[in-house]
């Protein structure tokens, strides 16, 4: 046997692209607006679209740069908080959301693109299909330098985008985002017909844009880190008055929360029952960078929080189906289906090359788990199915598969009595 050489089998080395290939301007003005507006206009071809955000620096989830490429064309760089007048960016907004976008993780962008009026009509997204081709690794980065062999420059990604001027450093970074969009959908693309999956793609596409925007969660308090520390109602009503006051403030100065106090010193204050501003002042672990100097601010909550009748409620009240963490205890059937179903997702994944929570996602196994249709048959599994929003290629694909999950379980599983 004639052994191959280390060059024979060696992986192709890529190469650094550290300069956008194509031209990009900054666009904060309506002139430069109108000169995208009628390039956007003109082109029949998908834009490539991505979108910066500050959410570590400030408040929300707003887009303070949006980047548009126009195959081998130009980029360009739009500045959302410049001074555009409304009719003009109402005319641009207009144009992009009546456009084809490859976008790379389009459920990132496309809240914070809503927020400034610009929605898709399609999209074509290069994270999502990666994934649904089973791809290990799908950042930009990574299949970039799978399909195209090159290097992206990541070193500007957490950075302030929020900050005016735009340094001229992190304008190259937003470029080379996007100037790589259409080259790689087009390798993408390939690689999801080639293995059968392009309708996949364009369902869970679809599917993406009419997805309904998550209702603000209940009760958001409750997932300050380490809250899990505090083990009383009247512990529980500090923190929550004290989070309160930073949302408040967080909102009025346009600050992420946590670069106000961590949540790590909310918990400490509630921790160390201080007796006293001054106390609260000099406690060590009451850190941040507002921690000091909105001192009143801090202690008036904490007061409040202390002395209120209303306590908060020890637990949040669950709705839906129980926390699937208990089944195996109190409802063995229920645990018993979601292990066999889990199972056999496993190997349907596996054997489709998709991730099992792209074939189907946790909520709503757990739920089909929890309450399995009356009747054990294709149909009535696909309505159930379809009801909880399943695309089409995913019944075809589950419906066999839970169904003899389902079935043997339940077949299998004694009652347990009460």
């Amino acid at each position: 046997m004639i052994e191959e050489s280390a060059e024979a089998i060696a992986e192709p080395e890529s190469t650094p692209l550290v300069k956008s290939r194509l031209p990009y301007l900054l666009v904060d003005s309506d002139t430069m607006l109108q000169s995208v507006l009628t390039d956007c206009l003109e082109t029949d071809e998908p834009l490539a679209i991505d979108a910066e955000r500050a959410s570590g620096f400030r408040y929300g989830q707003r887009a303070y740069l949006v980047q548009v490429g126009i195959n081998n064309k130009v980029i360009y760089l739009i500045d959302p908080v410049a001074n555009f007048s409304p009719e003009l960016w109402a005319s641009f907004s207009a144009a992009l959301s009546s456009k084809a976008w490859i976008i790379h993780a389009a459920s990132q962008d496309i809240p914070c693109l809503a927020e400034i009026g610009i929605k898709p009509k399609q999209i074509l997204d290069t994270e999502l299909g990666s994934r649904i081709l089973g791809l290990p690794r799908v950042s930009l980065g990574t299949i970039t330098e799978h399909y195209l062999l090159l290097r992206l420059a990541k070193e500007h990604s957490a950075v302030d985008w929020s900050e005016r001027p735009l340094r001229p450093e992190w304008l190259e970074y937003a470029a080379l985002d996007v100037d790589v969009l259409h080259e790689l959908w087009n390798e993408v693309s390939k690689d999801l017909a080639a293995n059968s999956k392009m309708g996949i793609a364009i369902e869970e596409f679809d599917a993406l844009i009419a997805q309904p925007p998550k209702p603000p969660k209940l009760d958001r308090w409750r997932s300050i880190t380490g809250l899990h520390e505090l083990k009383d109602a009247r512990s529980l009503t500090i923190a929550k008055s004290i989070w309160d006051a930073r949302e408040d403030l967080a909102i009025s100065k346009d600050i992420a929360p946590g670069r106000l106090i961590p949540d790590i010193a909310i918990v400490a204050a509630v921790k160390a029952m201080p007796k006293s501003k001054s106390e609260l002042a000099t406690l060590k672990t009451f850190s941040g960078r507002a921690s000091r100097t909105y001192i009143d601010t801090w202690w008036e909550a904490f007061s409040s929080g202390n002395t209120t009748k209303n306590l908060v409620e020890l637990r949040l009240k669950t709705t839906g189906i129980p926390n699937h963490r208990n089944w195996p205890l109190k409802f063995p059937d229920a645990n018993a289906r979601l292990l066999a179903s889990k199972a056999a997702i496993a190997e349907l994944s596996e054997s489709q090359k998709i991730p099992p929570e792209n074939l189907l996602s946790p909520d709503t196994l757990r739920a089909i788990c929890f309450e399995p249709p009356g009747v054990f048959t294709a149909d009535e599994l696909g309505n159930v199915l379809r009801s909880k929003h399943a695309r089409n290629w995913q019944i075809a694909l589950l419906t066999p598969v839970l169904l003899d999950s389902l079935q043997a379980k339940a077949k299998e599983t004694p009652e347990v009595s009460e």
